[in-house]
This record gives structure tokens, C-alpha cells and sequence, in this order.
């Protein structure tokens, strides 16, 4: 961090970066705790394709949700968004185990369709708390983001340690299998009420949070309020710039000028995510062929893409990487990864697929950082408030993207 800042800017900077990793976590827990057990579903519902079908249902709710946020991001209170959202998660991670619990681990459509609403809800918790936690720190020091994103990494790469801990210690049967699904959903629905403590208790009373929130209401920001009203700082203490004369009042860029400024950046954040969700979960759950590891190569593989990830987001960054021609020409060279992948399903040992799912896994991890670190600080706080959310939208129209993609792998396969 620049040594020039002031004193503020820097007091409870260490509590902040190990809050904003654990938020990171939490924030897409309940969707990774889904993917990582996809091993119990494939038990559970061998006819339905799980690894396909849950995100198909998932990215475009979540994609809507966040569309629609962003769309009224200015107006909204950023607190009551992100604590709503960690709480709608800990409810529904909790009635995933309810569900299972209700129907003694059995199977069918019936529980299937209702494995589908949770999903549904979980996407319209999650689509709620990641455009609002974006924002929030998109105008705070750089530093905090990147820890947030590289807590995003650590939790897919957590959940696979988890997931590979519950299923050692437990038999490779389908009973076996459930009891560590269950142990594991547990684990993952008590983290989420500890974010959510946490952001509502802890967070907001920091000093460099208190600073940047200031600062970016005497910017204009209206999201901010509930926040600095929990932290004990009333909005009438703080000298907004529009309330001290219209000779100073604050001008806003538009969303399309946003767009304008930014657009090569947001096409490198949606190729990244457009070829990565094409090959993970879905790829790897179904079609990397029966190998020496069996029931374990679809967690191992899954372990490895999210353990690269969690490395490719403290990696240095290159200048050559970091300029915004280079981040759409690295996110274009991936594409390359595709038949790749093709033909080592099809011909290749299961160290060949490690490997490409550990490069497919440090590349996304890399190139995420990359264009966060790109994403220009220089823009008011209701401006940066709304990059955010707006980033967050596209990683998101990748993610559905690529989604849809991977349905393309079962292209002859009779389904």
C-alpha cells in the first residue's frame, strides 16, 4: 500500500484483508458446497446430470438477480443487501440438509425438482451479495479487492479439501457418501452466519472501512449510509460535496460511458468465465472417461482447478499481461484449451487431464486478478460503486455463457 496514505487509511487494515478473505469464502460457498458433492448427486440422481443441470438452472437466476441490482445499485443500502444475502444462504444451505434429512437420503425426480427451487434461491441470495459486495469494495484500496477475489479462489479450493477430508472418512459407498455430504453441508451453512456476523458486527466499525465509506459519501454515495450509521457516523457530519453549493455539486458519468470507458475489460472478464464454466464442473464431472482413480477423479480434478485458481491469484503481475490489449488476447488464447481437452478425454492419461485442469485453473485465477487490478480507481465513489456491480454482472454473463457451452460436450452422446 502507498506509504503516503493517511492514518485512517491504514488503522485495522489486517483486521479488514482477513474479513474481506472470509467474506470472499462465504460469498460463494453455498455454490461451491454444490459443486464439490456433485460425487453424492451423481449417486443420488444418476439420470438427471447434476454437474449440467444445477448450473443451467443457477447462473440465470443469479445473472438476473445481479442485472436488476446493478440496475438500482445507487439507491439501494449496501448493509441490509450483503447481510441479507449471507443469511438467505445460511437458511437455504440449511434446507438442503433439512430436504435430505425429510426423504432418508433417497432419490427422485420429486426431490430433485426440489433440489432445483434451493438452487434457485440460493442464486437470487448469492446474485443479491456479490454485485453488493463488489461494489462496497470497489472503492476502497485495492488491496482489500484482491484478498476478496483470492477469498472467492480459497473457497472452491476449500470446500475440494473438505469434500476430499469427508469422503476419506467415510465408505465409498452411497451411504458413505451421503454421511459426508451432510458433515460437509454442516461445516459450510455455520460459515455462512459467521460472515454474516462478522460483515454486520465487525467490519463496518474498522477504521479504513470507516474512512473509505466517508469519503465516498462526500462523493455522493447514497449505499453507504446504513453502513456508516451502524458504525456510529452520522451522514450530516460528513461535507458532501453537492450540499455545499452548486458551483461544486458532483457530476456522475453514465452507465453507457462506464460501458465506453471499459469495454475491453469487460470482454476479457467474460471470455475468461466463457471458457472456463464450458470445461468446469460439467466436463469434469461427466466426461474425462472411467479412470484408475474412479469415484475420486471428478473431486480430484476439482480440487486441482480450484487449488491452481486460489496460486494464479497471488501470482506477480506482468506488465505484458496487465495492459488491457494483452488481457483480451490472453483470454482469447485459452480458447485454445478446448480441443485440448477434447482429445485428452479421449486419448489421454488422467495426469494429462490434471495438468490441463490445473493450467485451466492458475490461468482463470491470473487473468481474474488482472483485470481487477486493470479496473480503474480514478472514478468518484458512486461511479466506482456501480463498476462494481456492473464487473460483477459480466463475470456473471461469462459464467451463464460458458454454462450453456458445456451442454455442447454431450453433442452425440444420445442426450
Amino acid at each position: 500500500m502507498d506509504g503516503t496514505m493517511t492514518k485512517p487509511e491504514l488503522q485495522g487494515r489486517m483486521m479488514a484483508s482477513m474479513i474481506c478473505w472470509l467474506l470472499g469464502i462465504g460469498c460463494v460457498l453455498a455454490w461451491n458446497s454444490m459443486l464439490t458433492i456433485q460425487d453424492y448427486y451423481q449417486s443420488l440422481f444418476p439420470d438427471y446430470h447434476s454437474a449440467r443441470v444445477l448450473p443451467i438452472v443457477y447462473f440465470p437466476v443469479v445473472l438476473t438477480t445481479t442485472a436488476v441490482l446493478a440496475y438500482y445499485e445507487a439507491t439501494l443500502n449496501t448493509r441490509k443487501r450483503i447481510i441479507s444475502g449471507f443469511l438467505l444462504l445460511f437458511m437455504t444451505n440449511a434446507a438442503i440438509i433439512i430436504m435430505d434429512l425429510a426423504t432418508s437420503g433417497g432419490g427422485g425426480l420429486g426431490k430433485f425438482v426440489g433440489l432445483c427451487f434451493v438452487v434457485v434461491i440460493v442464486a437470487m441470495a448469492e446474485g443479491t451479495l456479490e454485485g453488493g459486495l463488489f461494489g462496497d469494495l470497489s472503492y476502497m484500496c485495492p488491496e482489500l479487492m484482491q484478498i476478496f477475489l483470492s477469498g472467492m479462489a480459497a473457497s472452491g479450493l476449500l470446500t475440494s479439501c473438505l469434500r476430499l477430508i469427508t469422503k476419506a472418512a467415510f465408505a465409498d459407498t452411497k451411504s458413505g457418501l451421503r454421511q459426508g455430504a451432510m458433515v460437509f453441508l454442516s461445516v459450510a451453512t455455520s460459515f455462512m452466519l459467521l460472515c454474516a456476523v462478522l460483515y454486520a458486527f465487525v467490519f463496518g466499525k474498522l477504521p479504513i472501512v470507516k474512512y473509505y465509506r466517508s469519503k465516498a459519501a462526500s462523493e455522493g454515495s447514497k449505499t453507504v449510509a446504513g453502513d456508516l450509521v451502524a458504525a456510529g457516523i452520522e451522514i450530516h457530519q460528513i461535507g458532501v460535496a453537492d450540499e455545499e453549493g452548486g458551483h461544486k455539486q458532483l457530476e456522475r458519468l453514465t452507465t453507457k460511458q462506464l460501458l465506453r470507458q471499459n469495454i475491453d475489460l469487460t470482454i476479457a472478464a467474460i471470455l475468461t468465465y466463457v471458457l472456463t464454466l464450458s470445461i468446469f464442473p460439467g466436463f469434469l464431472s461427466e466426461d474425462t472417461g472411467k479412470h484408475n482413480l474412479g469415484s475420486w477423479y471428478a473431486v480430484v480434478l476439482i480440487t486441482m482447478f480450484n487449488a491452481l485458481d486460489l496460486i494464479g491469484r497471488y501470482l506477480p503481475i506482468s506488465e505484458a499481461i496487465l495492459s488491457r490489449k494483452g488481457l483480451v488476447v490472453a483470454a482469447l488464447c485459452r480458447f485454445l484449451l478446448v480441443p485440448c481437452f477434447y482429445f485428452t478425454a479421449k486419448y489421454g492419461a488422467q495426469g494429462w487431464m490434471i495438468f490441463l485442469t490445473s493450467f485451466l485453473g492458475l490461468s482463470n485465477g491470473y487473468l481474474t486478478v488482472c483485470i481487477f487490478a486493470v479496473l480503474p480507481k480514478g472514478y468518484k465513489g458512486p461511479e466506482q460503486n456501480e463498476l462494481g456491480n456492473l464487473f460483477a454482472l459480466f463475470l456473471l454473463i461469462g459464467i451463464t455463457l460458458g454454462v450453456a457451452l458445456d451442454w455442447m460436450w454431450l453433442i452425440g452422446k444420445g442426450w
